[in-house]
């Protein structure tokens, strides 16, 4: 009896894998009519599967659990009624192929993200997508095609085909408008136009102090605060909350009514600005998207151009001529965090003398010995730590007790979807954008293969001579170390949620260790405090982030009084 019923059970696995090895998966072609365009068009061509309809597909594609699906392919030249095809040939995420898609009910919706030709300085022709005032959004992005998303059935038999017609187009973004307080500039950078092969613009959003009109005889130091595409100057309200709006919970601070505390805390800081003894000075956010990521990182890069240089020679004079500023390296102060801390550091030490302190908070990778959870020059592979008999990928994402809800690879991986060539608009390729050599077609040189996680040596090198920021300051401290003596101070939370406090710790070994002439600042942690923690140890993360404005105020004053040259103006911007 044994004998036969495995003899039976052998059967039937054996019929079912045969019909496994023959099932086909659903194929989807896309197209698009002539009432969402006329245009011939290049681009990143996407379809995206949801299992609920909470909010369209296009909007519920992460790295995290709660994802849904997505699959990319590159198109060139499509026009209104040419269809695309995407299969099971077609590399997707967190599914790497529409065969892997179980049976079931599915919202599906498709996008076009459209990309322009640059003619590049350097000799390359690349086709990228130009920002359209949403900071690099590839699901917001004017001028992107979509489809309305609708209901589909994925069977168990599988084979059909589904047509997607894309006849939406996402409208212009509204610039914002100049008020009393706040002010938007925009200038035409000849050093980038140069390089890019095309006119390209450099912003910001101007903050001017209390009694601006009333005192010009004022000149003014200048703040700036970077990070992340600004829509407009952040955290700044001239009336208490709004009594009607309901207030929200936020996840991720786990706190009630954030919204409301947001509003407060940009009131708050509305009377700070205007208290009699506080200082007067100019506060900006810079607008410098550029075709790979919401904002350039603020330095000169094979693939991005001088915006470095046109920031700090082009943008930053223009803005100091136009309302005032003081205009010399002694009156200017960075500050942001996470891509704004690792801005405010690098463009401190690319430009000792231009400024005159920067406070980084939880900044990118500044040692790229911890890139993240990954040492590019000795680690042979990102995704996986090394083991003979064992595969366990590199977590990229935790909470403040080490629960992990990605991984390197996901995040990866989820990137080669949305872009080829480092174009997904996201944070590893533009680390990629800014960091590495070009490589034959003039697109960035990629640091590891993006599906194995295999790491280039070569590549590597370059990162570490030109961007590794702990690296370079070691090697030229004896340079460098006069006019960066003070200026330096970094704060991270040491339960950071992209692991970035594990370059902190050995640029603080540096920094408080060998130093000759000592460096003169600080590194500070917060106790489990997340992303974000900027180095007030009295007040939550979730506090404190909306602080930044105010907070470095003392020690800024402190530093402007002890290292101002001698007949420097202290005293025209100091009024009531």
């Amino acid at each position: 009896m044994k004998i036969r019923f495995f003899s039976f059970l052998s059967s039937v696995l054996m019929l079912w894998s045969c019909q496994e090895t023959t099932q086909k998966s659903t194929t989807f072609t896309i197209s698009f009519n002539d009432g969402a365009s006329t245009e011939t068009l290049d681009g990143r061509l996407l379809l995206m599967l949801s299992t609920n309809n909470d909010d369209e597909p296009r909007f519920q594609i992460n790295s995290g659990l709660d994802t849904q699906l997505i699959f990319g392919i590159d198109v060139e030249g499509m026009k209104a009624g040419d269809e695309k095809v995407i299969d099971d040939t077609v590399f997707g995420f967190p599914r790497t192929s529409l065969a892997e898609v179980p049976p079931g009910d599915y919202y599906v919706q498709a996008l076009l993200h459209t990309y322009e030709t640059f003619d590049l300085s350097t000799g390359h022709t690349v086709k990228l997508p130009m920002d359209n005032g949403e900071g690099q959004r590839w699901n917001r992005s004017p001028g992107n095609i979509y489809s309305e998303p609708f209901k589909i059935t994925i069977t168990e038999k599988g084979g059909n085909t589904v047509a997607v017609e894309m006849d939406k187009v996402i409208l212009p973004i509204e610039e914002a408008k100049d008020t009393e307080w706040i002010k938007h500039i925009k200038i035409k950078s000849e050093k980038l136009s140069t390089f890019w092969g095309r006119d390209m613009y450099l912003g910001a959003h101007v903050l001017l102090p209390k009694g601006f009109e009333e005192h010009p005889e004022a000149k003014y130091p200048l703040m700036i605060f970077h990070g992340h595409f600004p829509d407009d100057f952040g955290g700044f309200r001239t009336t208490p909350p709004d009594p009607a709006m309901k207030p929200e919970y936020s996840a991720r601070f786990d706190v009630e009514g954030y919204n409301v505390l947001q509003q407060q805390e940009a009131y708050d800081f509305y009377q700070r600005w205007n208290d009699p003894d506080f200082p007067r000075f100019l506060i900006i956010e810079i607008q410098h998207p550029t075709p790979y990521y919401d904002d350039s990182y603020a330095v000169n890069s094979a693939s991005q151009g001088p915006y470095g240089d046109a920031i700090t020679h082009e943008l930053i004079p223009y803005i100091e001529k136009e309302f005032r500023g003081l205009g010399e390296g002694w009156s200017r102060f960075l500050y942001g965090g996470s891509t704004g801390g690792w801005e405010a550091l690098a463009v401190q030490v690319k430009y000792p003398e231009a400024y005159n302190g920067c406070f980084a908070a939880c900044p990118d990778p500044i040692d790229f010995r911890a890139y993240c959870l990954t040492n590019i020059y000795e680690d042979e592979n990102a995704y996986y730590y090394e083991s003979a008999h064992k595969t366990l990928e590199v977590p990229a994402h935790r909470d403040y007790l080490g629960h992990i809800t990605s991984t390197v690879k996901d995040e990866n991986h989820l990137e080669l979807v949305l872009g080829t060539k480092s174009r997904s608009g996201q944070q590893w390729d533009i680390w990629e954008a800014t960091y590495s050599p070009q490589n034959d077609e003039g697109y960035p040189k990629r640091i590891w293969d993006k599906k194995t996680g295999v790491i280039d040596a070569e590549v590597a090198n370059y990162w570490k001579e030109n961007f590794d920021l702990r690296h370079i300051l070691e090697r030229d401290w004896d340079k460098l170390g006069d006019n960066l003596k003070g200026k330096i101070h970094i704060y991270c939370g040491d339960m950071d949620n992209y692991y970035l406090n594990n370059a902190v710790y050995l640029m603080e070994d540096f920094l408080e260790h060998t130093t000759d002439p000592y460096y003169d600042g600080e590194v500070l942690y917060g106790d489990r405090a997340e992303h974000c923690w900027n180095g007030d140890p009295e007040q939550p993360n979730h506090i404190s982030r909306l602080r930044y404005n105010s907070m470095y105020v003392p020690k800024i004053m402190e530093r402007i009084a002890k290292s101002a040259p001698r007949g420097a103006d202290l005293t025209s911007w100091r009024y009531q």
